[in-house]
């Protein structure tokens, strides 16, 4: 082990499998599982946990992206254009769809199982440093899995990190980088008020709290007060902002159940694009995604029109207007807002055709269901409201209530596989199944009708 890798993870190694790995991890506060979050006013502790296993964030080209929509998907967009200009790209996300491993990739591929492990065995002796120095704070299992993601980057020696946000930005884990290359900020809305602010400038500071001095700061369309203060924060960093609204044109040129054809604009150059991912608003993302590879040109990537159109050709972000079968059709999208609910809307009206719509449909307890509701009963649904295993899932009952109150025909089927199983025995063949809501409902969906058994690990 290098020596550069500190000192802490070479005392006191604790040998671990990945069940064992998982437990310890999970020990620690978890907000993505218990909604609770615990408060902090800087990332001392983090940064400090990255000093003791040797402050592998650095030595690499940075991409950090934060916002309340589309930020994975850009993640995933920006990590296939890269992986095609010939670099090695690591890519960390959250949540995971199936497996924990998803969160820390290499060119795509999730982490294996034995390297997942022999990380975090590596984090106890650095955890307890931490533990010392701050007896008062805690890390959460976020800090975790960050600081395993860098340290994994570190070993396979990858030439860019693309790092997607948690919660937030300036207070979120990934943020323990004082220079980045590249920030992204993708839509912002209203989300998680309770911790972020519960005004859009407020959640916009939160967002822009991830820009550094000097960074090159792509900013996806806006409202005006989000975006002002984007600007504002750019210009306090001396960042150079490049807003995709103002120098991106993107023309939609055709689509099909298996993606969109679409001419893009950037200042640049113009790309003739195809994209696997439906709905309008994965355009966006994409125009998003290009830009920010293209600010890397000052650091030597070397990005052509080609590299771009393999890039998005060949990118995948499971689990979103994912077609999993086509009579009924049947589809999957975690639109676990009511922002999110409009665009599901918006895209199954314009681009699919059906007799029939039935809803699978469970959301997480800190979800308005109302507002969730109330954006997808222009589609005439018949509604199968549904509880997912995870621990932050609302009640059946709480959906089937937001669903009945406006008159749609509703079912309580507190298991996702039985609500599918149901589903696919009202729908006939020209008719549209749909799961959605919280992205846990999704997953387990997803494992059933594919016969993943890795899910849930």
């Amino acid at each position: 082990m290098p020596a550069e890798e500190g000192n802490a993870s070479m005392r006191n190694h604790r040998s671990m499998d990945y069940e064992q790995a998982i437990a310890y991890l999970l020990s620690f506060a978890d907000f993505e599982r218990s909604g609770r979050f615990s408060t902090r006013t800087d990332l001392a502790p983090m940064q400090r946990l990255l000093r003791e296993v040797g402050d592998p964030q650095l030595g690499r080209l940075t991409v950090h992206i934060a916002g309340s929509k589309g930020k994975g998907s850009v993640a995933a967009m920006i990590s296939s254009i890269l992986k095609e200009c010939g670099l090695k790209v690591g890519t960390f996300i959250s949540p995971h769809l199936h497996s924990f491993r998803e969160r820390i990739q290499i060119d795509g591929n999730p982490i294996g199982r034995d390297d997942f492990a022999a990380l975090a065995g590596e984090l106890p002796p650095a955890v307890e440093q931490v533990k010392a120095a701050f007896p008062k704070r805690e890390l959460v299992t976020f800090d975790l899995f960050t600081a395993m993601a860098f340290m994994r980057f570190r070993r396979t020696h990858v030439d860019v990190q693309v790092m997607e946000t948690g919660l937030g930005g300036r207070l979120d884990s990934t943020n323990a980088l004082e220079k980045k290359e590249v920030c992204v900020i993708t839509p912002i809305g209203l989300e998680h008020t309770n911790i972020l602010g519960d005004t859009v400038e407020q959640i916009a500071g939160e967002k822009a709290g991830i820009i550094t001095p000097g960074a090159v700061v792509v900013m996806a369309a806006q409202p005006e007060p989000a975006a002002a203060v984007i600007r504002s924060a750019g210009c306090r960093q001396g960042a150079r902002l490049v807003e995709t609204g103002a120098i991106c044109r993107v023309e939609r040129l055709g689509h099909d159940l298996d993606g969109q054809d679409f001419r893009l604009e950037t200042d640049v150059r113009t790309y003739e694009l195809r994209l696997p991912l439906l709905g309008r608003h994965q355009l966006e993302n994409a125009a998003t995604a290009v830009v920010a590879v293209e600010s890397l040109a000052p650091y030597g990537v070397q990005v052509g029109p080609e590299e771009v159109r393999r890039g998005l050709a060949g990118v995948r972000w499971p689990g979103r207007l994912e077609v999993i079968e086509r009579r009924p059709l049947l589809v999957l999208d975690g639109a676990h807002s009511a922002e999110a609910a409009r665009r599901l809307r918006e895209t199954l009206l314009e681009d699919f055709s059906f007799s029939r719509c039935v809803l699978v449909a469970g959301l997480s307890k800190d979800k308005n269901a109302a507002a969730f509701a109330a954006e997808l009963t222009a589609l005439k649904p018949s509604v199968i409201a549904v509880r997912a295993s995870h621990p932050r899932s609302a009640p059946a009952s709480d959906v089937a209530a937001a669903f009945a109150a406006l008159d749609a025909p509703t079912l309580i089927l507190e298991d996702v596989r039985a609500a599918v199983d149901a589903a696919r025995g009202l729908a006939e063949p020209d008719d549209l199944i749909c799961v959605t809501g919280s992205l846990f409902v999704v997953a387990e969906a997803r494992a059933y009708l594919l016969g993943i058994e890795e899910h849930g690990a």
